[in-house]
């Protein structure tokens, strides 16, 4: 897939298509995979990748880079055309300034969950028939696939693209996905058990911001988090009003937006499992507005945007018992 990538690639730049690609390079380690740009096709032999650890969505690269001149190249796998979608039905990206190819997704590779294992000094990883073999600088190890997939991975909403040019590989299907359990779960739980699971997790906070940062929902000129009068700005929280308050803001900006694409737990530091916070959002709406997916198109209005007489009151939030 990595070769079939790059020669595309390298056909839209010489034919003058695109002026540039973006899609990811290995940092420091094999695991390291980040977003990058490429401009020439030295650059993507001798720096692009994409294996079982490309898990980053570059949506959110371009809402700045479909501003700039010329057209841009980008490798989208299926969650992150939802996301793309999202950001065209917000005029926050320039749609004719992207050559869109869709390519397949996941599942993804964790190397944290990989390392939970014991396993350290990692140099490489390859799948074999779901069995992983990663060479250590300590010799081989092994362990199952299916036990160091992403989280976002394991409860995949789709393999299906929602907006592309062409394709590489073949499309999929929405799937039925399991991304509700762990909400419901928490629905179950009483108040004072969901207060004090939340007030654990926002507990180790450190307002590193990555996950505002990465979030392809949060796209606003000025966030009100870097705002100097808002009295919160990127610090550390001094209480756990700050911890909540951040998070929950947060949340609340992007609902009826968020495309459940899981960036944020995944690059969260302290592996708060923020994503449960929208897919609550995700599940109410659905509950009491009808099946709505952020990103499916970029024509429909989302529930929160779009009153309707029949809408719901806020007293059927109380008749069906969420507090």
């Amino acid at each position: 897939m990595q070769e079939a990538m790059i020669n595309r690639a390298k056909q839209l730049l010489a034919d003058g298509t695109v002026n540039r690609v973006i899609g990811w390079k290995r940092g420091e380690f094999a695991y390291d995979i980040t977003p990058a740009v490429f401009q020439s096709a030295e650059e993507l032999d001798a720096d692009f990748v994409f294996d079982d650890f490309t898990s980053a969505n570059v949506s959110k690269y371009l809402v700045k880079e479909s501003k700039k001149e010329g057209k841009i190249l980008a490798f989208l796998k299926p969650c992150d055309t939802y996301s793309f979608n999202q950001l065209t039905k917000e005029h926050r990206v320039v749609r004719e300034n992207v050559y869109i190819i869709g390519i397949p997704g996941g599942p993804k590779l964790d190397a944290e969950k990989i390392k939970a294992k014991g396993i350290t000094g990692i140099l490489g990883v390859k799948n074999e028939n779901y069995t992983l073999k990663i060479d250590t600088i300590y010799g081989e190890e092994t362990m199952p696939f299916y036990e160091a997939v992403l989280d976002k991975c394991a409860s995949c909403k789709s393999k299906k693209h929602v907006v592309f040019d062409e394709l590489i590989g073949e499309d999929g299907d929405v799937l039925e996905s399991n991304r509700f359990e762990m909400v419901e779960k928490l629905e179950n739980m009483t108040a004072q058990e969901r207060y004090d699971f939340w007030r654990d997790q926002f507990s180790k906070c450190i307002r590193c911001n990555a996950c505002r940062n990465v979030c392809p929902a949060c796209t606003c000129e000025k966030c009100v988090f870097d705002n100097p009068n808002s009295g919160v700005e990127n610090k550390a929280p001094a209480d756990s009003f700050e911890e909540n308050m951040f998070h929950i803001i947060r949340a609340f900006h992007v609902a009826g937006r968020c495309t459940d694409c899981g960036e944020c737990s995944r690059v969260c530091p302290q592996n708060i499992p923020l994503h449960l916070l929208n897919r609550k959002f995700i599940k109410d709406i659905n509950s009491l507005y009808g099946e709505y997916q952020a990103g499916e198109d970029t024509t429909s209005r989302a529930p929160l945007n779009d009153y309707k007489q029949d809408d719901c009151e806020a007293s059927i939030v109380h008749e069906r018992g969420v507090e």
